[in-house]
């Protein structure tokens, strides 16, 4: 499967030798962009056996755990230069999350949004984001870079591209 253009878009932003964290990894799509980029990827996710084919891979970290065991977020406070979410919604770390970034790392979330059940799955309100719900859940500590929530090729999503504020300049160097 193909990393989603959302990911693409802002992963140029992110500096070779980074590092990266890919939540809910999956098969590591987009953890996988980074690693070309030369980043260090931690893919973090409940099943591994998707990105067991990485367990060797240089500058890839295979870390097996429950994201929705009910305890606290359990990953470094200001570690990663970028976290990348796709196709994963759990609300007790939606807010939570942005802490495990350094002051000037990306946040690149994209998931399904309430509307998409009338598509197809997921159609559980638990797995839908509502209207605004990742504006909330960066402010105050994020400058929005980019927002979209809409249909998108018969699905609805959400996506933020949000930095962590570091008291320094509001601007970010986008390229691409």
């Amino acid at each position: 499967m193909n990393a989603s253009p959302w990911v693409r878009r802002f992963a140029i932003n992110v500096s070779a030798g980074a590092e990266v964290l890919d939540l809910a990894c999956g098969g590591g799509r987009h953890g996988r962009v980074f690693l070309e980029k030369g980043c260090r990827v931690t893919f973090a996710d409940k099943n591994l056996s998707d990105v067991a084919d990485l367990a060797n891979t240089e500058n890839a970290q295979l870390l097996e755990c429950d994201l929705e065991d009910g305890q606290a977020w359990s990953f470094p406070a200001a570690r990663y230069e970028a976290i990348v979410v796709a196709n994963y919604l759990y609300r007790p770390h939606l807010k939570t999350m942005v802490t495990s970034l350094k002051a000037g790392g990306l946040l690149i979330y994209e998931t399904f949004a309430v509307g998409n059940e009338q598509f197809g799955r997921p159609k559980n309100p638990d797995f839908l984001l509502r209207e605004g719900e990742l504006l909330e859940a960066v402010a105050p500590d994020m400058t929005v870079l980019a927002y979209e929530h809409g249909l998108d090729d018969q699905k609805v999503v959400q996506r933020i591209c949000a930095v962590k504020k570091d008291g320094a300049a509001l601007f970010y160097p986008l390229r691409g």
